[in-house]
C-alpha cells in the first residue's frame, strides 16, 4: 500500500501532512497524486465531496509551484464562497513549511478593492468564484498569462449555477499549454463537453461508481401524506437524539417555513436560503458549524460548496428537481470514512421521480415505517439514560450542595424520584407523543408494484363492520392499490375513508370500507372517471343468480368465505 512518503513529497510538504494527522492517503489521492507529481496529463476524476478531493490537488499543487516567480501559476475555480474560503484554507495548512507561497482568495460578497490589492503584490495561486474572476479579468487585475494549471473543483456544481458561458470566458484567457484538472461528482453531457473543448486525452479517474451516492451513505424513505410532512420530519428528529443533518427543501418559502416551525417548537434549527445577506449567511454557517445549530434548513443553491463535517444526516423534506442534485445532497454525509444516512420524505405521486434516483445512484432504497409516539419515547428516554451513565461527577462545587439537595428530596422514593425526574427532562415527548395519534403510511400493507412491506401491527385497527364492494376495473387497465387511494382522494375530498383489504383480479376488483362509509364512497366514485373509463362501485352480493356482464359473478372468492369480518379488518389502513 502507497503512503504519502514514497510519492515523492518535499520534507516540507511530508511535514504539513503530519501535523495535520493525515495518516494512509484516501482513494481519490492515490490515483490522483501520482499523476500529478509524475506527469503533466490532463485528469478528470469524478468523487463524491469529502472523499479528499483538496488534498489530492492542492498537495502536488502547493509542490509543484516555483515560488521564485512571482506571478499566477496556477488557477482553483470552485463555486461559492464558502468552497473558495476553505480551499485557500487547506493549501495554506500544505504550504505552512514550504517558503513564501502566497495564495488569494476572490470571490463575490467581499471587498473587490482588497482583493484587486492582493493581485497587484503578485499571487501564486489564485483560488476563485467564476463571476468576481470575470470582474477582476475585466478590470485589468487577475493576468491569467502565466497560469500553467487550471482546476475546476465541482465542476457539476457550477455548471448547475449557469457558470458556463464564465468558465469558458476564463478558460479562453488562459495559454493553451496548460495543465486541466476536472473534479465532479457526476458526469454530465455538459462536463464532457468542457472536457472534449479543453482537455488534451484526459486520464479518467472514478471513485466508486460513475454518478453514484458515497459509498457510506445509506438511503431511506418514508411514504407520507403532503399535509403530514412537517409531522413526519419532527419525529424523524426526535427519533434521533444525536442528529447533526441538513434538511433540504425546493424553495425558499419551504425553506424559511420549515424552519420557522423547528424553532417555534424548540429545536436549534436556522435556514440558509437565497434572501440571506452574506453577513447572515455566515453568522448561520457559524453557528452551524460549531454545532450550536443541530441542524440547517437550506435550499440546493444556498447550500451549494457547503463544508461541514460529521454530518449524521442528509434529509430531503422535498426531493429535488433534477436527480443529479440527490447525488450532491447525499454527498453532504458519509465523508472521510464515517457513515451517513440520506432520508426522504415522499409523497405518492413522487414515487416515479424516487425510482429514478434510485437507478441513478445504483443503490436500494430501504422503506421506513414512521416512529410511533411509544418508540421516539423510549428512544429519547434510553439516551438520556446513558448519558446519565457516562457523565462525569468528580465536580467538588457540588458536593457542598448535596447535603441539602438530599434533605429535600428525602421524602421520596427512588421510583418517585426517578418518575419526577424522568418527567421534568421529558414533558415535550410526552406531551406531543402520550395522546397524539401515530401517523400511517399513506400505501397498503403491500403494494406489489413498488416492492414496498409495511411494519406489520404498525397500522390502526378500525372497529366496526365492513363492507366488500366491487369496482369495474382491474390489473389489465393499470389498475394497482396506488391507483385505488388516488382514486378514493380526489373523489373524496380528502375525507378520511378507513379501507380494508383490497384484492385485484385482471378485469376487476374487490376492497372493503368501513360500513358507515360504504354509501358515500360508491357515491363518490360511480361515473369517476380512470383513464377515460367510466367508474362503477356496488355492494359485492354474497349470491346473484347471473354473471355481472360475463365477468362477475358475485361471490366472494374461497379464500375470502373462510375469513373472518376480524381477519379482514387486521390488514386495514387510513386513506386521506
Amino acid at each position: 500500500m502507497i503512503n504519502f512518503e514514497e510519492m515523492g513529497f518535499t520534507p516540507g510538504i511530508l511535514k504539513a501532512i503530519q501535523e495535520l494527522g493525515f495518516e494512509q492517503p484516501m482513494p481519490v489521492q492515490k490515483k490522483v497524486i501520482p499523476l500529478m507529481l509524475g506527469d503533466e496529463s490532463d485528469i478528470i476524476a469524478l468523487a463524491q465531496t469529502g472523499t479528499g478531493k483538496t488534498a489530492a490537488f492542492g498537495l502536488p499543487l502547493v509542490q509543484a509551484t516555483d515560488t521564485e516567480i512571482n506571478s499566477t501559476q496556477a488557477l482553483i475555480l470552485c463555486p461559492t464562497r464558502e468552497l473558495c474560503i476553505q480551499i485557500t484554507g487547506d493549501l495554506t495548512d500544505y504550504a505552512r513549511f514550504t517558503g513564501k507561497l502566497k495564495i488569494l482568495a476572490v470571490y463575490g460578497g467581499a471587498s473587490i478593492d482588497n482583493q484587486i490589492r492582493g493581485l497587484k503584490k503578485g499571487v501564486h495561486i489564485i483560488v476563485a468564484t467564476p463571476g468576481r474572476l470575470i470582474d477582476l479579468i475585466g478590470r485589468g487585475a487577475a493576468k491569467l498569462s502565466n497560469v500553467n494549471t487550471v482546476i475546476l473543483d465541482e465542476a457539476d456544481e457550477m455548471l448547475n449555477m449557469g457558470f458556463l458561458d464564465s468558465i469558458n470566458e476564463i478558460l479562453e484567457e488562459i495559454p493553451e499549454g496548460r495543465r486541466t484538472l476536472l473534479f465532479s461528482a457526476t458526469m454530465s453531457s455538459e462536463i464532457a463537453s468542457i472536457a472534449r473543448k479543453y482537455m488534451n486525452n484526459p486520464a479518467e479517474i472514478t471513485i466508486g461508481t460513475k454518478n453514484s451516492s458515497a459509498e457510506n451513505v445509506s438511503h431511506a424513505y418514508y411514504f407520507v401524506h403532503a399535509k403530514d410532512k412537517y409531522k413526519v420530519l419532527k419525529r424523524i428528529v426526535d427519533f434521533e437524539p444525536d442528529i447533526y443533518a441538513i434538511v433540504f427543501c425546493r424553495t425558499r418559502k419551504d425553506t424559511q417555513e420549515v424552519a420557522s416551525k423547528l424553532i417555534n417548537d424548540g429545536y436549534n434549527v436556522d435556514a440558509l436560503h437565497g434572501d440571506l445577506s452574506q453577513s447572515q449567511r455566515d453568522a448561520v454557517m457559524q453557528k452551524f458549524r460549531s454545532k450550536n445549530l443541530n441542524m440547517l434548513v437550506a435550499t440546493d443553491v444556498a447550500a451549494r460548496g457547503l463544508d461541514v463535517d460529521d454530518l449524521t444526516h442528509v434529509i430531503n423534506f422535498s426531493l429535488p428537481d433534477d436527480p443529479e442534485i440527490y447525488t450532491h445532497r447525499c454527498g453532504r454525509t458519509g465523508r472521510a470514512g464515517k457513515t451517513g444516512i440520506s432520508i426522504s420524505l415522499v409523497h405518492l405521486r413522487e414515487r416515479q421521480e424516487l425510482q429514478k434516483i434510485e437507478r441513478l445512484v445504483k443503490k436500494p432504497f430501504k422503506a421506513l415505517s414512521i416512529p410511533t409516539g411509544s418508540e421516539i419515547c423510549g428512544k429519547q428516554l434510553f439516551n438520556w439514560v446513558n448519558k446519565i451513565e457516562t457523565v462525569a461527577t468528580d465536580h467538588q462545587e457540588i458536593e457542598k450542595f448535596l447535603p441539602e439537595i438530599k434533605m429535600k428530596l428525602e421524602g421520596l422514593d427512588r421510583e418517585e424520584l426517578l418518575k419526577r425526574v424522568i418527567s421534568l427532562e421529558f414533558n415535550r415527548f410526552l406531551d406531543d407523543y402520550r395522546h397524539g395519534d401515530d401517523l400511517v403510511d399513506p400505501v397498503p400493507e403491500k403494494d406489489s408494484s413498488f416492492g414496498r412491506t409495511g411494519r406489520k401491527g404498525s397500522r390502526e385497527q378500525y372497529p366496526g363492520n365492513y363492507k366488500r364492494l366491487f369496482i369495474n376495473l382491474g390489473k389489465s387497465d393499470g389498475f394497482y392499490p396506488e391507483q385505488l387511494i388516488d382514486l378514493v382522494n380526489i373523489n373524496t375530498r380528502g375525507r378520511k375513508i378507513p379501507i380494508g383489504k383490497i384484492d385485484l383480479l385482471k378485469t376487476f376488483s374487490f376492497f372493503e370500507v368501513e360500513a358507515g362509509h360504504a354509501d358515500d364512497l360508491i357515491g363518490a366514485l360511480n361515473n369517476a372517471k380512470f383513464k377515460e373509463r367510466r367508474v362503477t362501485v356496488e355492494i359485492a352480493q354474497e349470491k346473484t343468480d347471473k354473471p355481472r356482464n360475463g365477468e362477475y359473478s358475485g361471490r366472494k372468492p374461497a379464500k375470502w368465505s373462510n375469513r373472518s369480518p376480524e381477519k379482514r379488518r387486521q390488514r386495514s389502513v387510513f386513506i386521506e
